[in-house]
C-alpha cells in the first residue's frame, strides 16, 4: 500500500524541520555536468539527514547500510548480469563500504563510475548482438540457458558474455516465433498450436528474428540515452531502499507522475508499478480499472514488453520506470498489449483497452448465496479497497457502504456472512477501524508505534453491532495493510474465521511523502529545485494481541490451496524488509460464543479439499509452477518450448472455470453481475460449507 501522506485523522502530523546543509565549496563549477553533480551532492546530504532522522528504524548511515545500498545499486545497474564482467564488479566493489562516507562528504563517484562502465559494456554488446543476428539459429540443438540471474555468476570475459547473449537471443526468437505462429496460424479446440509446414516455419522464424533484432537494438540504444542525472537518481533511490523496501526517492518527474495518479485523472490501465532490480513490477491493480476488468494482470507480475495495439513490442527490461509508464499510459479506448512474466514463471500477452477507473467497481458490493443442502441463505460481500473520499465532494466511504449492505442483507435473514478481502491492498486506516467496529461492540482494533516508541491505540467506540452472526473472512497473499488490520483484529477477537492462502502480504508499515523542496533554506540552493520527494516509513502496525502485521502478515485459521503456493511473494521476501516483532497486548475481551473448535474445522476442511476436483486442479497447477520456478534452466529446443506452451495453456484452461483467469471475449461484451463473477468459485463454496459447520457448532 502506498500513502502519499500519513493517514488522515489517524497519524500524528510530521514536523518538517529545515536543515542548513553545509556542502563542500570546492568544485562548484558552471558546466552542465557540474550543475548535475552539485545538485546530486545536495540531494545526497538531504536524503541522509531526512532518512536517518525520520525513518522508523533509525538505521545509522554506516558500512552495513552502505553494503545494502551497494547491492541494490548493482541490481538496478545490471539486474540480469548480461552486461557487466566480474572485473567490473571488482572495480565497483571498492565503493561498497564507502557510500555512507560519500553522501556525507558530498562525493558521488560510484554512479559516475557505474555509468562509464555500463555504457562501455552496452556498446560492446551492440557489436556482439549485431554479429549474432546475422548467424542462423539451430532449432533442433539440445541446449539450455539459465533464466534465474541469482544462479548466474558474472561473465569473466567477453567470450562468455557473447555466449550468454547468443542463448538469450535464441530464446527470444523462438518465443517470438511461437507467438507469431499462434497469432497467424492459430490453435485447435484444445488450445494446442496447429501444425505448420517447413516453409511457413522458416518464414515465421525470419519474421521473429527481424522483430527481436529491432527490439534488442532499440533497447540498447535507449539504455545509452540514460543521463548522468538518471544514474544519480537511481543511486539515491538505492540508498533510500536500503532503509526498507517502501522507502524510496522520487525524482521530480516521478513525483509529478505520482501526483497525477493520486488525483485519479490518469487514463491508462489502472495499475501501480515500481522499478525493482531492473524490472517493472506490478504492485497493485486498482479496483474498477481497465486492468482489473480485463482480469489477467495481477500483483507481482513483471512487465517485460509493451506494444501499442498490433504494433511491435518494446522490451522494457532495464528501462527507467518513467519511460515504461510513458509507454503503458495512453488515451481512453486505445489498446496496449503487455507481455508479462507471471509469478509462477509462465509468460502471457495481456491485451488491455485503456480506460478511466470505473468508480462503481471500487465500491462495496454484496449478494446472497443459497445452499440447497441446508436451505440456508448466506451473505457475500466484496470489499475491493478501504476507500474514503477526503475531498468533500461525495463523502462516500467504505464503512457507510458496508453498513448499508449489511442492513440490506439482514432483511434477507442471512444465516452467515462471507467477507471477501482477497486482493484488497488496503486504503484508509480509519475505515479499517470502523469496518471492524461493525462486527464488535467496542474495543481496540490496532496499535500504532511511532519511530520514537510511542504507542497509540485506535479503537471502536460505537457500541452498536451491525452484524452478529457467523462470519468468514477470505484473504490471500495480496490482502495487505488495512485488510490485514481488519482480518487480524477479528481473528484476535475470535469474531470471524479467517480462510485463504498460507499468509497475507505482511505490509505493516506507514509511509509519508516528504517534498524535499520544503527543506531547502540555504542561499543559492534554490537553483537546484525541484528536488523531488522521499517516501519514508514512519510508523508500524501491531495487532491487539501485540503481534506485528509486518513481514508475517496474518496466518489464516483455515489454509486453502492456491495456485501460487510456494511463491516467494510478500513482505518477508523483499530486500531490507523491517522485521516482525511484538509489543504488549492490548486489553480486550474475545467475542462471546466466538469461533471455537478450529482444529476440528481444519481437519474437516482438509478432508474435503483432498477430494474436491477444483482444489485438486489448483494443487496440480501449483506443484507444476513450483517445479518451473525451481528448474530455471530453460531448454532452447524448439519442440520443448512448443510443448511447454501447450502445457501452460492446458493449466490455464483447467483454472478458467473457477474464477482465476480472465473472462472470455464473449463475457467481456457484457458486464458481469456479482453473482456471475463468484459462480463456481471454490473458495466461496468452501466458505459456505465452513459457515454451515460454524452454525452447527453454535447450535
Amino acid at each position: 500500500m502506498f500513502y502519499p501522506l500519513p493517514f488522515k485523522n489517524a497519524v500524528p502530523k510530521i514536523i518538517l524541520v529545515v536543515f542548513f546543509i553545509l556542502l563542500p565549496c570546492s568544485g562548484w563549477g558552471k558546466s552542465v555536468d557540474s550543475f548535475d553533480a552539485n545538485r546530486a551532492r545536495l540531494l545526497g546530504h538531504m536524503l541522509q539527514q531526512q532518512l536517518t532522522g525520520k525513518h522508523y528504524s533509525h538505521k545509522p548511515t554506516d558500512d552495513t547500510l552502505s553494503q545494502a545500498a551497494f547491492e541494490l545499486y548493482l541490481k538496478q545497474l545490471d539486474s540480469q548480469k548480461r552486461f557487466l564482467l566480474q572485473e567490473d564488479i571488482d572495480k565497483l566493489s571498492t565503493y561498497s563500504s564507502l557510500i555512507d562516507d560519500a553522501i556525507q562528504r558530498g562525493r558521488l563517484e560510484l554512479p559516475i563510475s557505474g555509468r562509464e562502465i555500463i555504457n562501455q559494456r552496452i556498446k560492446q554488446v551492440q557489436t556482439i548482438t549485431t554479429e549474432l543476428f546475422t548467424t542462423k539459429i539451430a532449432t533442433d540443438v539440445v541446449e539450455s540457458t539459465e533464466t534465474d540471474p541469482d544462479k548466474l555468476d558474472y561473465a569473466t570475459n567477453l567470450s562468455q558474455l557473447r555466449e550468454r547473449w547468443r542463448k538469450s537471443i535464441k530464446l527470444h526468437i523462438l518465443s517470438r516465433y511461437i507467438g507469431l505462429r499462434e497469432d497467424e496460424i492459430g490453435a485447435d479446440d484444445n488450445g494446442a498450436l496447429l501444425p505448420v509446414d517447413a516453409e511457413t516455419e522458416a518464414k515465421l522464424l525470419l519474421q521473429a528474428r527481424e522483430k527481436v533484432t529491432k527490439t534488442t537494438h532499440n533497447l540498447l540504444k535507449r539504455m545509452l540515452e540514460d543521463t548522468r542525472q538518471d544514474h544519480y537518481d537511481r543511486y539515491l533511490n538505492a540508498i533510500s531502499r536500503a532503509f526498507d523496501p517502501h522507502t524510496s526517492y522520487f525524482p521530480p518527474t516521478l513525483k509529478e507522475d505520482f501526483d497525477i495518479q493520486m488525483s485519479g485523472s490518469l487514463e491508462g490501465i489502472g495499475a501501480t508499478l515500481r522499478e525493482e532490480d531492473g524490472y517493472i513490477k506490478v504492485v497493485r491493480v486498482i479496483p474498477g480499472s481497465a486492468a482489473a476488468r480485463q482480469g489477467q494482470l495481477g500483483a507481482d507480475d513483471i512487465i517485460i514488453k509493451v506494444a501499442q495495439g498490433a504494433a511491435e513490442s518494446v522490451d522494457i527490461t532495464d528501462t527507467r520506470i518513467r519511460d515504461a509508464v510513458a509507454l503503458i499510459r495512453g488515451k481512453k479506448g486505445t489498446e496496449v498489449r503487455l507481455t508479462v512474466k507471471k509469478p509462477d514463471g509462465s509468460q502471457l500477452v495481456i491485451p488491455i483497452i485503456r480506460d478511466v477507473v470505473e468508480i462503481k467497481e471500487t465500491f462495496v458490493k454484496g449478494t446472497t448465496v443459497d445452499d440447497e443442502t441446508s436451505e440456508h441463505k448466506f451473505g457475500y460481500i466484496k470489499i475491493p479497497s478501504f476507500y474514503r473520499d477526503y475531498s468533500g465532494k461525495t463523502d462516500r466511504n467504505c464503512t457507510d457502504d458496508l453498513r448499508k449492505e449489511l442492513k440490506r442483507l439482514g432483511k434477507e435473514n442471512i444465516s452467515g456472512l462471507i467477507l471477501d478481502l482477497r486482493n484488497n491492498g488496503g486504503g484508509s486506516l480509519s475505515d479499517a477501524v470502523s469496518v471492524t467496529g461493525l462486527f464488535i461492540k467496542t474495543g481496540p482494533v490496532v496499535q500504532i508505534r511511532s519511530s520514537g516508541g510511542k504507542i497509540r491505540m485506535m479503537s471502536d467506540d460505537d457500541r452498536s453491532v451491525e452484524y452478529s452472526g457467523p462470519m468468514i473472512i477470505l484473504v490471500n497473499r495480496f490482502s495487505a495493510s488495512a485488510s490485514e488490520i481488519v482480518a487480524g483484529a477479528l481473528q484476535d477477537y475470535r469474531r470471524a474465521l479467517i480462510v485463504g492462502d498460507e499468509h497475507t502480504h505482511g505490509k505493516g508499515t506507514v509511509q509519508a511523502l516528504l517534498d524535499l523542496d520544503r527543506f531547502v533554506n540555504l542561499r543559492g540552493m534554490d537553483k537546484y529545485m525541484p528536488l523531488g520527494a522521499v517516501k519514508v516509513t514512519i510508523q508500524k502496525f501491531y495487532r491487539i494481541s501485540g503481534e506485528s502485521t509486518q513481514e508475517k502478515g496474518v496466518t489464516p485459521d483455515i489454509v486453502l490451496p492456491s495456485r501460487l503456493d510456494g511463491l516467494e511473494s510478500g513482505e518477508k521476501y523483499l530486500d531490507n524488509a523491517l522485521p516482525w516483532d511484538h509489543i504488549a497486548s492490548a486489553d480486550y475481551q474475545r467475542w462471546q460464543n466466538g469461533v471455537a473448535n478450529i482444529t476440528t474445522l481444519q481437519q474437516q476442511s482438509n478432508r474435503r479439499i483432498k477430494a474436491d476436483e477444483d482444489f485438486i486442479d489448483i494443487l496440480s497447477v501449483a506443484v507444476k509452477a513450483q517445479q518451473r520456478r525451481k528448474d530455471s534452466q530453460q531448454s532452447l529446443l524448439l519442440q520443448d518450448l512448443l510443448d511447454q506452451r501447450d502445457q501452460l495453456q492446458n493449466e490455464l484452461d483447467k483454472l478458467s472455470p473457477h474464477g482465476h483467469m480472465a473472462a472470455t471475449d464473449d463475457d467481456e461484451k457484457k458486464e458481469q453481475t456479482l453473482d456471475e463473477k463468484i459462480a463456481d468459485d471454490p473458495y466461496i463454496e468452501e466458505g459456505v460449507t465452513l459457515l454451515q459447520e460454524l452454525i452447527g457448532a453454535a447450535g
